[in-house]
């Protein structure tokens, strides 16, 4: 049997957040959720996580498919120390045989198949307490483990209680442990706070029980903890080379990998290039053979192969083959815009359906419309959608030629093959083959001068 308890009750004063240390995001997702994902691979039996600092908005995080994950919240009040939230743990887990990994929510970046190594470890030597340690240049703010022969644990030092000497130990703790349930739950309560801190010590279980073991890991990335919005920008940083570096393997060309971001989520196809500063979010995808950036930001849509997007913005949208969007569009959530179309400068498309062979190639606005093939949009054309009290419809036929300036106050629809006067004002239907112009007649006067 298996239990996880995580640790997430502090209060991470050094973030300067109003926001609880374990609810900050890397890539999207919490730390807390990061934690828990590793968690998950493990098929443990129960999931218990020590919340204390703003609990229900931590609780409250966590969406339903999550805690029907056999996960448990456990109040740990007031929060005295690693320790203590395990003494708490202790008293709901009384009769409790098997095995009980400890990890903590701000070391958002554990792998499973690591946590799964621990414990393959911990079962082999038929360990008390099995801990993960790894050697860092710096350990600075680390507790220092003392090993004797065979991995066998001396003892841990906290960096607060080390002295000079024991602070040049670079073996450092990563406060993630598995523990035999059994010998834990037999001394936890015993543990006093006997240190500067004041606080309980789960660390100090370890030299209670008969026998402790090291699993040295050669990368310390895994172990980097969140104290701090630097330590954040860290991970952060860790997770996006480890995602770029994965497509680029994969077929992906990145000029300047360092300035993108990816979500892990994102789909991403062979040969296709990406510009620096683009910025791929949610669960896109990107078909082979696409080109996107340079300054493009794409959330939750998907691109067919082919496409080009140059200094655009695309939100929650379905793009289809050979089109091209940019520079400085805005593709906004519920739009659709069909193979061949081009959507050109400073336009803006919201909730539309595009058909295929559309140019919208300049200044535009196009909201809740539906535009047919081969329509050409001229510049300034904007969808007046919007009468103060509620939202309505355009509909624009195939081969329509839409003029410069035109305003088409929805609702309105334009049939097939229509075509707009530039600066027309359209507010009634236009039938088939037919010329629309709606402009005041204009005025010349001659000799006139300003007074």
């Amino acid at each position: 049997m298996l239990a996880v308890a995580i640790l997430a009750a502090g209060k991470g004063t050094r973030m300067n957040s109003s926001l609880p240390k374990v609810l900050h995001k890397l890539s999207g997702k919490t730390l807390l959720e990061r934690v828990l994902q590793s968690c998950f691979n493990l098929n443990p039996n129960k999931i218990f996580i020590i919340v204390g600092h703003k609990a229900d908005e931590v609780k409250n995080s966590l969406n339903t498919s999550i805690l029907n994950k056999n996960v448990h919240f456990i109040l740990q009040e007031p929060q005295n120390g690693t320790g203590h939230a395990i003494q708490i743990l202790s008293k709901e887990l009384k009769d409790f045989k098997g095995k009980l990994l400890v990890l903590n929510g701000d070391v958002p970046l554990i792998k499973s198949t690591t946590l799964k190594e621990l414990i393959e470890v911990h079962d082999t030597n038929d360990a008390d307490a099995s801990l993960i340690t790894t050697k860092k240049q710096n350990p600075y703010g680390y507790g220092r483990v003392f090993i004797k022969r065979n991995n066998l644990i001396q003892k841990i030092v906290e960096e607060k209680d080390c002295s000079a000497d024991e602070r040049l130990n670079q073996l450092i703790n990563s406060g993630i442990y598995c523990f035999n349930g059994d010998s834990l739950f037999k001394n936890i309560n015993y543990i006093k706070s006997n240190n500067i801190q004041k606080e309980i010590y789960l660390t100090d279980a370890i030299s209670m029980v008969n026998k402790s073991i090291s699993f040295e890991i050669e990368s310390d990335e895994e172990l980097q903890g969140v104290n701090n919005r630097v330590h954040l920008a860290k991970c952060e940083k860790i997770i996006q080379k480890q995602i770029i570096e994965k497509h680029m393997l994969n077929g992906v060309t990145f000029i300047n990998p360092e300035s993108c971001t990816i979500s892990e989520e994102s789909k991403i196809g062979m040969d296709v290039l990406i510009e620096p500063n683009t910025h791929i979010r949610g669960k896109s995808i990107i078909a082979n053979n696409c080109i996107i950036g340079p300054n493009s930001f794409i959330q939750d849509s998907n691109l067919n192969i082919d496409c080009k997007v140059i200094n655009s913005t695309i939100f929650n949208s379905k793009i289809m083959s050979n089109v091209s969007i940019g520079p400085y569009s805005h593709i906004r959530p519920g739009t659709q815009i069909s193979s061949n179309c081009k959507v050109g400068n400073f336009v803006e498309i919201k909730n539309s359906f595009i058909d295929e062979s559309v140019n919208i190639s300049h200044l535009s606005y196009i909201g809740d419309t539906k535009i047919g093939k081969n329509t050409n949009v001229g510049a300034g054309t904007i969808t007046a959608n919007f009468d103060g009290l509620q939202k309505h419809k355009t509909n624009i036929g195939k081969d329509c030629s839409i003029g410069a300036n035109t305003v088409l106050v929805a609702p309105v629809n334009l049939d097939n093959s229509v075509t707009t006067g530039a600066g027309s004002i359209i507010n009634k239907d236009v039938g088939k083959n037919t010329l629309a112009i709606s402009r005041s007649k204009q005025v010349n006067i001659n000799n006139w001068k300003k007074k």
